[in-house]
């Protein structure tokens, strides 16, 4: 099977990111949401980020009205995921809200689409469950933001083909884009490795080892890592972070993924990170 026709449920952040990395790379993209307003605003954020590769020469002028041609977006789940080759979910990380979706691409998308879902921490068998064609479900799990990072966790269902994965596996690298296979287990590679670590600095601010600024320069210093944990946590969103790591603990059954206090704690304040301006450092 090859790919052409693509389409994104979904037009928050990731999913705007992966709409917008599809029209570029020659797919045909339609992306999807049934609130109007956020359908608006991602056409917008789409156009400035391409406008931002054109300025600072990572694109021609003429990639970027090619993809903004490839482009389409509707309020119409039915209508946009008719003729598509691929479909990428990217709704809210909560299974009922999975679980409808899904329903409904499994009824609307054509009978040989590929069903992926953008999820970073609920069961791809679980999601190929709420479908008839569960050999053709797989993860397709982007990174923030989506135009720039080049990692997609490629999560093979216990019942997913090797041919929806070589499929799957063979768009990301066409997206220039570094495949990982990766088996369905919580929190997959990337978070099953990165929520500890930010858990662990959260316990450092709570227990008073030391302020947030100088956590995040131990580990930037001293680990080489580009960005300390605690800014990471803020630009994920601490409230994605508790999340993720609710479904480690439960599904893991192992406190070491047991949420540190002063993490609910930020996010029953609405101190969300960037998104809200405040989280462990404020914004503007």
């Amino acid at each position: 099977m090859s790919v052409h026709t693509t389409a994104v449920v979904g037009a928050g952040t990731m999913g705007n990111g992966i709409a917008h990395v599809f029209a570029l790379h020659g797919y045909d993209a339609t992306l999807i949401d049934l609130d109007a307003s956020l359908l608006d605003d991602a056409q917008s954020t789409i156009e400035g980020n391409l406008s931002r590769q054109v300025d600072n020469d990572v694109i021609a002028p003429e990639e970027k009205s090619a993809a903004l041609d490839r482009l389409s977006f509707t309020p119409d789940t039915p209508e946009g995921v008719a003729t598509a080759d691929l479909v990428v979910e990217a709704v809210p990380e909560e299974e009922d809200v999975k679980a409808e979706v899904f329903g409904m691409l499994d009824q609307h998308a054509p009978a040989e689409a590929i069903l992926a879902s953008n999820t970073s921490s609920i069961s791809i068998t679980w999601i190929a469950d709420q479908t008839a064609r569960p050999d053709q479900v797989i993860g397709m799990h982007f990174f923030n933001p989506v135009p720039v990072m080049t990692l997609v966790e490629v999560v093979r269902g216990q019942r997913t083909s090797d041919a929806t994965f070589n499929v799957v596996a063979g768009v990301a690298e066409n997206l220039d884009k570094n495949p990982v296979e990766v088996e369905d287990y919580p929190g997959f590679v990337s978070n099953r490795v990165l929520m500890p670590m930010i858990n662990e600095a959260v316990f450092c601010v709570m227990e008073g080892v030391a302020e947030p600024e100088d956590i995040d320069t131990v580990m930037e210093l001293g680990m080489n890592h580009p960005m300390g944990p605690l800014t990471l946590a803020d630009f994920i969103g601490l409230d994605v972070c508790l999340h993720i790591l609710e479904v480690l603990h439960e599904k893991l059954g192992d406190d070491k993924y047991r949420p540190c206090p002063l993490l609910r704690r930020k996010v029953t304040a609405g101190q969300l990170g960037r998104k809200t301006g405040e989280g462990f450092f404020e914004y503007d």
